[in-house]
């Protein structure tokens, strides 16, 4: 889907950082200034969507996860609904420290949200005393809270994609160790080349977020159907196949019983 530099305009993306705040590695991206403020370059911002969704939709389509991260008040519910609808991890808690470079305990403590409701549905939570089922029930929550989104998660993700750098730049040190590649919205105030596909962008308006992510999470969501449709169509000459092979076999068994 073709990125319109209209609606970039209407949903407010143009609009950057005071010029005193400015990283001057954005440049290229900066359209002119006005009233003290950073306006970007929309016509670049288009170009860039594209180039992150193309990128985006092959990694989905390989079968790899995307991790949405963005803890920022604006973007957390966009976040968590863009991401949940595609079936996607993401976390709009704190940011685990660890997360990436130390996964397999980050796994252990999902394993233990598990193995809490396994507790639950086959009676062991109830024989515990009253003060340990409270006990059980807080840190599931916790757990929930922090790691719920990302239970599904058994390996490290294919790549990130980060709502405001500055913010989350322990999810960026991260990614960068495990040379994870990073999808971002980047504004005027931070760092692109900490990233490895930049969108230039207002990271603080929640309308600006919502477009972005809505033609990011499309993207991917066509990359899922695309692999979706290329399994459906490996698996139905084998369907075929078997079918044949029971034809035969049906009719001796129909030619002994006469």
């Amino acid at each position: 889907m073709a990125v319109e530099v209209k609606e970039l305009l209407e949903a407010g993306v143009h609009f950057g950082h005071l010029t005193r705040k400015w990283d001057p590695n954005m440049a290229p991206y900066v359209y002119m200034e006005r009233n003290g403020i950073h306006i970007i370059n929309l016509y670049k911002t288009a170009a860039k969507i594209e180039e992150a969704s193309a990128a985006l939709s092959k990694i989905a389509n390989s079968g790899r996860k995307i991790l949405f991260v963005a803890t920022k008040k604006q973007a957390k519910d966009i976040v968590a609904e863009k991401a949940s609808a595609i079936n996607m991890p993401y976390i709009t808690e704190r940011w685990p420290g660890g997360m990436l470079t130390n996964f397999v305990t980050i796994r252990k403590a999902v394993k233990k949200m598990a193995s809490i409701d396994r507790m639950k549905k086959d009676g062991t939570f109830n024989t515990l005393s009253k003060k340990e089922r409270l006990q059980v029930d807080r840190l599931r929550a916790k757990l929930e809270k922090n790691l719920g989104s990302i239970s599904d998660m058994t390996r490290l993700p294919g790549a990130l994609f980060v709502v405001d750098i500055k913010r989350e730049h322990i999810a960026i040190k991260e990614a960068q160790k495990l040379n994870i590649p990073i999808f971002a919205m980047v504004d005027t105030n931070s760092d692109p080349r900490q990233v490895d596909y930049v969108i230039p962008a207002n990271d603080d308006a929640s309308k600006s977020i919502d477009k972005i992510l809505s033609h990011v999470t499309d993207a991917i969501a066509n990359g899922l159907a695309e692999r979706k449709a290329e399994k459906d169509a490996e698996a139905a000459p084998k369907e075929s196949a078997k079918a044949k092979k029971a034809a035969p076999a049906k009719k001796v068994a129909a030619e002994e019983e006469e």
